[in-house]
């Protein structure tokens, strides 16, 4: 007999797994760089959902906004709290509250040495879950190391995604955020008006693969949402971009708000 439950369980199935990344950045500090990289190699495990970086603002030492953060597709915990383990204590909190959500991540990435985070690790793996431990070399406690389904040094990341060819040989991902990608649009926009040309799909893809500002943009299929997926076409880009309220249509053309 055949069950009611093929066709939803096929699809279930053939889900891939869904990425968390908690990155504490006084452990392993963040760049842009790593950020990318450590996005290219979540995603070749799975599907992202989450990137959260936790920091605070107080200590000075961080080197990036919440701004700066978004527009690689990263979310910022600021947690200016004197005590010593405030961060790592908001980071594990915050895992609790994912892994009873509606999107339990089924693969979670630590980015940290902190030997504090293998509660966390063996928490996962009593769900029968994956954790995956990235840190700093020199600033790694080995009973985290010992205990993670898999361990990596964050200088490894040009390495491991470049082998399952996520990253292209020039050394840049071959893809742009969605942020960014937003911007690239809104200056071809700006360029077609100055140039005196129409502002229509066409001219405007065509203007964007030209930018010299956003080289990895090269059509609607490098556009990387932070969830990890997709445009199926470059109207549907447009669209979001509308329904942000930053452009408008008129007459097949696309003018600025």
């Amino acid at each position: 007999m055949k069950s009611i439950f093929g066709s939803s369980q096929t699809k279930i199935n053939k889900q891939k797994p869904l990425v968390s990344i908690y990155w504490d950045s006084q452990n392993v500090p963040f760049t842009e760089e790593k950020a990318k990289l450590m996005a290219a190699f979540a995603n070749s495990k799975g599907r992202l959902i989450s990137g959260k970086v936790y920091y605070n603002s107080k200590s000075g030492n961080h080197f990036f906004t919440e701004k700066n953060l978004g527009s690689i597709g990263f979310t910022g915990i600021d947690v200016p709290c004197p005590l010593k383990n405030a961060a790592d204590d908001r980071l594990m909190s915050d895992y609790l509250e994912d892994i009873h959500g509606n999107q339990p991540p089924d693969v979670a990435i630590i980015v940290s040495g902190d030997g504090d985070f293998k509660k966390l690790v063996l928490n996962q793996k009593k769900l029968s879950k994956k954790a995956i431990v990235v840190a700093q070399r020199g600033n790694v406690k080995q009973n985290l190391k010992i205990v993670a389904d898999d361990f990596h040094f964050v200088d490894e990341l040009p390495n491991l995604v470049s082998n399952k060819a996520v990253i292209q040989k020039d050394g840049k991902l071959p893809y742009i955020t969605y942020d960014d990608a937003v911007n690239c649009f809104i200056e071809a926009i700006k360029t077609a008006v100055r140039e005196g040309r129409s502002t229509t799909y066409s001219i405007i893809a065509s203007l964007m693969c030209q930018s010299q500002r956003f080289p990895n943009y090269k059509g609607v299929s490098t556009i990387h949402k932070p969830d990890g997926t997709k445009f199926s076409s470059f109207k549907n880009f447009v669209a979001a971009v509308v329904k942000q309220g930053k452009i408008k249509l008129q007459n097949d053309e696309i003018l600025l708000v």
